[in-house]
């Protein structure tokens, strides 16, 4: 269909009670796989890339591989800055072509993450690209992001956050954390319901692999409006890659590897998309 902006998905999802299911690729193979996922269950789809990621290939190279696939995809296809780590980063990524940023001001203190969103939503806005940004602390790592505990988000705080930047989106932290979990998490679903009375613009999940399906679609119901998924998706990826090699070791084509490891995450993120409701979805 066409390489759009998050801003029109992210408000029909918010007006239709879903999620869109924001996917992290670490390479052409997983860009492709993303997309099959979407094609084939008519799903809008968000691919997300972090500063890591982009160190490993460049903003050039997954604006042109994910612009090249969107090209002849039927399906609304964005391309995302997740944690963005700084608003040299941001810019950047706006110049290059992504169609939606994210800046993590959230190891900052208020005003300080307060200044940073508000001058990359100074840049983003006026070259009609959304912006997402974090208030409180998720806990694990993304990238050299790392929290040692969770510090949720104050309702209140996330209200002024919202009104003083400008930002069409906010991730909030209620009890996930990056990675997978070492024992089983506790949500504070009560308060993203509080934040969500208070706040206008779609909330966003963080830390979604690993948590049940319950959990996700309890967090839609309350408000969640987009969740990320990133560690599961990796696994997915490379262990489809060591069966392969376990099974047949001399296989030294890394096509084969690459294929195995496709059809694994585009069945995860199928079942993720229809975890998140926006299967058929796609306008």
């Amino acid at each position: 269909m066409a390489f759009v902006t998050s801003k029109q998905m992210l408000a029909d999802a918010q007006k239709g009670g879903y999620a869109i299911g924001a996917f992290n690729a670490e390479n052409m193979e997983m860009v492709k796989a993303i997309i099959k996922a979407a094609e084939e269950l008519k799903a809008p789809v968000m691919i997300q890339t972090t500063p890591s990621t982009v160190k490993y290939a460049s903003l050039e190279m997954f604006v042109a591989m994910v612009a090249a696939e969107a090209k002849n995809a039927t399906v609304p296809v964005c391309l995302h800055l997740d944690h963005g780590s700084s608003f040299e980063l941001a810019v950047r990524a706006i110049k290059e072509g992504y169609t939606s940023v994210m800046i993590d001001g959230s190891k900052l203190p208020f005003d300080g993450n307060v200044d940073v969103s508000a001058r990359v939503v100074a840049v983003a806005h006026p070259n009609g690209i959304p912006v997402e940004a974090e208030l409180g602390k998720v806990g694990g790592k993304e990238d050299e992001l790392e929290a040692e505990a969770d510090t949720n988000t104050d309702p209140m705080e996330a209200k002024e956050f919202v009104e003083k930047t400008g930002v069409d989106s906010l991730a909030i932290a209620i009890g996930t954390a990056h990675g997978f979990y070492v024992g089983t998490p506790v949500l504070d679903k009560e308060r993203l319901s509080e934040i969500r009375a208070v706040v206008d613009v779609p909330l966003v999940l963080h830390g979604a692999s690993g948590l049940t399906d319950e959990d996700v679609k309890d967090c839609v119901k309350r408000g969640i409006c987009k969740v990320n998924f990133a560690t599961e998706l990796r696994v997915a990826y490379t262990d489809a890659g060591k069966a392969l090699l376990k099974e047949q070791p001399d296989v030294f084509d890394p096509k084969k590897l690459g294929e195995v490891g496709m059809a694994a995450v585009t069945e995860l993120v199928k079942n993720r998309m229809k975890v998140c409701g926006c299967d058929g979805k796609a306008m």
